[in-house]
């Protein structure tokens, strides 16, 4: 006999629920010598009543229950016990020694029984029924059950994928063994940049020792000494690959885990179930850990197991999106100047900042090289955010200096450029701004090619939209004259991409001002001034961000 039908054949506690005191002692005794527990209830309101102030723990798992009562009929009590959300699993059997007519059968059955015995009973019959009414009964509950855990490992699936960085994926794995195992829960795993070690821990453990099943767990995440995921592979996984599971001792578990100092992994009141998963020989797996008597079946190792599975895919898969990412962005950085000019009477500051670990990078790019006719500041914005963005940038940049080095004016860099992309990129578009600052640093020329405007900061602190432009390259257009601007002594020009002030539902006409305003007010060093205005403007943005500031001393 299978484990599972061994407990679905198991005894129970039966409500025994009639009028006459002898039927319900022939029918108790009936079930007591078999094993089960009886409770009894000599009418309709006494059964009810018995059912309604029993905790959920403590309700009887089947009714037995006589048609003919002096206050309800058997089949009214039905009813009610079915349309109870807390009883209405619970099988009835309905008995009668008048009421034996097909009709009233029918009429039994019908009204929610599970089965209908007539007088005279025999007690092999009683049993049999009871027996084969519990084990249909809890077999729905236990598929019930883990139909709904399945919906939780799910759920708990989308979370730990659904995490961005290595704090949020401890804390969903955490929250999701928890949750799924009905238990005190413990995630570790080492952050996507392999740095840093977190650990999550699920707070509360409600009764007996477990969380309450409703209530969404409370985790603690906090960095941890790399040494502890070392210490619980050893302890289980080794070198190996896949799914492993070991019960630990409470105190061995405390002397992995620090001992009595890390009170925050000691949320288990007995044995742990320390399970680790990795996917890949060499990575680093994850961790997580449950109270050991929340596996009592086959089916919460193979849940716990799924669950651990998929943290370390999702953790596989976030950590290659971070080593894709800082990669990409390495060579995003390649492609950008690796110094400044030094040109008396100018000074220089550059800022670059990407966008957030989980966007894609951009195309913005920024230049400042020295040319026959001055010094040239350039910066732009291939449109889209992708790898070919970031190559499409590199392509632009280079032309732009070969051009530049070859003595063009802007105007004439901004068609080359154009004519660049119409033939070689011909689904592509580019903002780039030019501004070309004459010897001696008292005049620059605009050329502005759909980019956002240049700022002016003048020595007395106010500030002016340089807004002259033409139209985007790549669109095959004629680009009119760049246009001359005088520039007094400590003024300071600022060049910026959108990413810098762009916040999506927000005026961009708003946001320009607020920037010049901010300008305005802004330290006049030029690298205290690009601080200023990160700060200030570039928290949290998902955009690439870049800013060239110009001081004409």
């Amino acid at each position: 006999m299978s484990s599972h039908l061994r407990q679905d054949s198991a005894v129970a506690k039966v409500l025994v629920l009639d009028d006459d005191e002898t039927k319900r002692y022939i029918i108790g005794s009936w079930l007591r010598r078999a094993g089960h527990t009886v409770v009894e209830a000599v009418d309709g309101a006494d059964g009810l009543a018995l059912l309604s102030a029993a905790a959920d723990t403590e309700l009887p798992e089947l009714a037995v229950v006589d048609v003919k009562l002096p206050d309800m009929s058997g089949f009214e009590v039905c009813e009610q016990i079915k349309a109870d959300p807390r009883t209405a699993s619970l099988p009835v059997i309905h008995v009668s020694a008048t009421a034996v007519e097909l009709s009233d059968r029918t009429q039994g059955l019908h009204r929610g029984a599970d089965a209908y015995l007539t007088d005279p009973i025999a007690p092999d019959e009683l049993l049999a029924t009871v027996t084969a009414a519990l084990r249909y009964a809890r077999a729905r509950r236990r598929a019930e059950r883990l139909a709904a855990r399945v919906a939780t490992l799910n759920s708990s699936t989308l979370a730990v994928y659904a995490a961005k960085d290595g704090r949020a994926f401890a804390e969903a794995a955490a929250a999701g063994a928890a949750t799924l195992m009905e238990s005190p829960a413990i995630a570790v795993a080492l952050s996507p940049d392999n740095l840093t070690l977190f650990l999550a821990s699920t707070n509360g453990r409600g009764q007996a020792g477990r969380p309450p099943r409703t209530a969404e767990p409370d985790v603690t995440v906090s960095p941890e000494e790399p040494r502890l995921l070392d210490l619980l592979t050893d302890q289980v996984l080794g070198d190996g690959t896949g799914t492993h599971t070991a019960v630990l001792s409470g105190a061995n578990w405390r002397a992995l885990v620090g001992g009595e100092e890390s009170s925050r992994a000691d949320v288990f009141p007995d044995e742990v179930a320390l399970i680790l998963a990795r996917t890949k020989r060499g990575r680093p797996p994850v961790a997580l850990a449950i109270d050991a008597t929340a596996l009592a079946e086959v089916d919460d190792r193979e849940l716990l197991s799924q669950l651990a599975q998929a943290c370390a895919l999702a953790l596989e898969a976030l950590r290659s999106r971070s080593e894709e990412h800082a990669l990409v962005l390495t060579l995003q950085r390649s492609f950008l100047p690796d110094r400044l000019p030094e040109v008396p009477g100018v000074e220089l500051a550059v800022r670059y900042q990407p966008a957030a670990d989980d966007a894609e990078i951009g195309g913005d790019f920024y230049e400042a090289l020295e040319t026959p006719d001055g010094l040239l500041l350039a910066i732009g914005d291939v449109a889209g955010h992708s790898l070919k963005a970031a190559m499409i940038m590199g392509e632009v940049r280079h032309a732009l200096r070969a051009y530049a080095i070859e003595g063009h004016d802007p105007r004439a860099l901004l068609e080359r450029l154009d004519a660049l992309l119409v033939r070689l990129r011909p689904a592509m578009t580019v903002t780039v701004c030019l501004v070309l600052v004459e010897p001696g640093a008292r005049r620059i020329q605009v050329a502005n090619a759909g980019h956002i405007p240049p700022v002016l900061r003048y020595p007395d602190g106010s500030t002016r939209y340089l807004t002259e432009h033409g139209p985007l390259l790549g669109l095959n257009l004629p680009h009119p004259p760049a246009v001359g601007h005088d520039v007094p002594a400590d003024s300071t020009l600022l060049l910026l991409t959108d990413g810098l002030i762009e916040v999506p539902g927000d005026d961009l006409d708003d946001s320009l001002n607020e920037l010049g305003s901010s300008l305005s007010r802004a330290p006049g060093e030029v690298e205290d001034l690009c601080d200023v205005l990160l700060d200030t403007f570039g928290k949290g943005k998902t955009d690439d961000i870049a800013l060239l500031a110009a001081r004409f001393h």
